[in-house]
């Protein structure tokens, strides 16, 4: 079995001195690779750092909602520079969050435009976080033309899966999808178009049943293979494999 962790925070301080441990760990439940995801300067330089230091760890950078009051045209042109990057795979994580950003909307909005303007100009897909910020999150990406990019820890119902679906967005499943509570996203697994589905931790947050309280880490996306798994009738296996493939795929690594 070979499992892709499609977005991971090895870059966060809760993994800063025993990353190669960490990674051992993955590769010991079958996590082959990994995409390291940055959220505002800092992030975004340590995931590229750690994308060249390790060969099957790749690297996704953008400005998080949370930062996006910080995100000008100098950091742009960084960001622009760090696109062209051979392990760089992505653009992201970038999005909405109305939960606990203390950025205005109106703030997250012009920055959110900005970095999907961006990532079309560079071919790149981009990685959506999307926190009780469903309708603005989709209109947004509707107006934009978005058709190649992930919904990352997909959290919503089946209707909400069919809109990013057919927007041609992928939908990634974090630990939040082996929950025991989470039934419309249980449903939402189970709809899910098997070429259009991704798995990740989003660590060190959202550790998957049976390790839910813990810190998570990218070993652990084992957990939520084998919960999509249940939750769709199948094998962990088959799981894995089409997984990895479709991560493989938007990353633009099986070329």
């Amino acid at each position: 079995m070979k499992i892709f962790d499609s977005h991971t925070h090895l870059n966060d301080d809760a993994f800063r001195d025993n990353v190669d441990a960490y990674i051992e760990h993955a590769h010991r439940l079958g996590v082959d690779k990994m995409a390291i995801v940055g959220s505002n300067a800092e992030m975004n330089q340590e995931a590229v750092e750690l994308a060249h230091k390790y060969d099957n760890l790749y690297a996704i950078v953008g400005w998080h909602p949370e930062d996006s009051l910080k995100y000008d045209d100098e950091q742009e042109a960084i960001l622009k520079e760090q696109l062209k990057d051979d392990k760089v795979v992505a653009l992201g994580e970038i999005g909405l969050d109305y939960f606990q950003s203390v950025a205005p909307k109106k703030c997250q909005f012009h920055v959110f435009r900005r970095q999907i303007r961006l990532a079309k100009a560079m071919n790149m897909p981009i990685s959506v976080h999307n926190r009780e910020a469903f309708e603005d999150t989709y209109k947004i990406l509707s107006e934009e033309g978005v058709h190649n990019g992930i919904i990352h820890s997909f959290n919503g119902d089946p209707e909400w899966l069919k809109k990013f679906i057919d927007l041609g967005m992928y939908v990634s499943y974090s630990g939040v999808a082996s929950f025991k509570k989470t039934h419309e996203v249980h449903d939402a697994v189970r709809q899910t178009p098997i070429d259009r589905m991704l798995v990740e931790t989003d660590a060190p947050y959202l550790a998957p049943e049976p390790l839910r309280g813990h810190q998570n880490e990218p070993a652990y996306t084992l957990y939520t293979v084998e919960a999509v798994a249940r939750f769709r009738d199948t094998t962990p296996d088959k799981i894995a494999d089409a997984t990895y493939n479709n991560a493989m795929r938007i990353f633009g690594l099986d070329k």
